[in-house]
């Protein structure tokens, strides 16, 4: 397992995602062959780079629950300050290049204008060792959201998945702002949940009242 820093502002989020498309030269990746890959740029990267199937039209089949505990554990991580313990069976879970690399590309191309628009603001959201700390379980509770099992549902992989890239982005290039972004979603993703439960049973009380008319 790798030691890289959990913050490294200095390269782009684009750059990162070319130089790992083109570092790909298997047929198959695994997780921890991806995450070498990265390197020096260290988890919050790999945090975001896991995001792009569920915000992007690509596909890469069966990844939500995988991904969604890598993410829980990095953010337990962050929020511990120390480099997170990844299972060995997880990180040997493994990925078609032939569905990885598209991924990859497509993200850089759209992070482009992710790096134009984030930069260091409201340094106090994301200098403090507490608020980092907060921002960790922030990130885990929006990983959890990620993997519940709705994802024939339209925006629930989605939503959850725009707090993690904000609040990874941000604590990543310490811009508050995004991090303030990536509290938002996180609490909007909350709220879509409570009214898809909320309608569920509501259905459910009425199938039942109809039953037992």
């Amino acid at each position: 397992m790798s030691s890289a820093p959990l913050h490294n502002p200095e390269t782009t989020l684009a750059g990162t995602l070319r130089q790992a498309a083109q570092a790909i030269r298997s047929e198959r990746v695994t997780l921890r062959e991806l995450l070498e890959i990265i390197g020096e740029q260290g988890m919050l990267v790999f945090c975001i780079i896991l995001t792009i199937p569920f915000l992007l039209p690509v596909s890469i089949p069966g990844v939500s629950t995988v991904f969604g505990i890598v993410m829980v554990l990095i953010g337990i991580g962050v929020a511990l300050n120390r480099v997170p313990w990844l299972p060995r069976r997880l990180m040997e879970s493994s990925i078609a290049a032939a569905h990885l690399i598209p991924a990859l590309e497509r993200g850089a191309r759209v992070f482009v204008r992710l790096d134009r628009l984030i930069r260091p603001r409201l340094l106090i959201l994301t200098h403090s060792a507490t608020v980092n700390r907060l921002n960790g379980f922030a990130l885990t509770g929006a990983a959890v959201l990620l993997m519940a099992p709705l994802g024939a549902i339209p925006l629930t992989n989605t939503l959850p998945a725009i707090a993690i890239l904000c609040l990874a982005a941000g604590m990543l290039q310490r811009d508050g702002v995004f991090v303030v972004v990536g509290y938002a979603a996180t609490g909007v993703t909350i709220v879509y949940f409570g009214l898809l439960f909320g309608g569920a049973l509501m259905a459910g009380q009425g199938i039942a009242s109809i039953i037992s008319s």
